[in-house]
């Protein structure tokens, strides 16, 4: 890299005040400065542009060894369950008296219960709040009309 100590730029400072003149120095010291800047963001957008496709090579080749792992898993567990299927008709077939025909089609009638959404009763379990929480927590119990809660808040008239 170019070394540039005081000395060194002191005497290209008088060179280019000698070359240039006094008059079109300043000028051309902002020119050189705008463009030592964009040479050096260039050099970083360069340097992060590299950066980011070497991450990038990294995490593709992570990325396969992920998915040649979850592979050989996703095989093992599939000849475990077929083994495992294996074995249990074999230790079924033997054990109830019945054929496999009519086991399959008894199996088919199993109902599961329906399914129920978990706030499907949501206004009970509100309303099991107790009453003096509710007032000390300032919740509404009642609600009232317009005209009603205009004739609640009215003040009243003195004769």
């Amino acid at each position: 890299m170019i070394d540039l100590g005081i000395s060194k730029m002191a005497l290209i400072g008088a060179v280019a005040l000698i070359v240039i003149g006094p008059e079109k120095l300043p000028g051309v010291a902002r020119t050189v400065g705008a463009l030592l800047g964009k040479a050096q963001r260039y050099v970083a957008d360069v340097k992060a542009e590299v950066n980011r496709s070497m991450e990038l090579d990294e995490l593709k080749k992570m990325k396969e060894t992920v998915e040649g792992a979850a592979r050989d898993v996703q095989s093992s567990v599939h000849n475990a369950t077929s083994d495992f299927e294996k074995d249990w008709a074999a230790t079924t077939s033997g054990l109830s008296g019945e054929s496999t025909a009519e086991s399959t089609t008894a199996d088919s009638f199993v109902r599961y219960p329906e399914y129920k959404h978990p706030r499907k009763h949501w206004r009970v379990k509100q309303g099991a709040m107790p009453q003096w929480y509710k007032a000390r927590a300032g919740v509404r119990t009642k609600a009232l009309s317009g005209a009603a809660r205009v004739a609640r808040f009215r003040p009243q008239k003195f004769n």
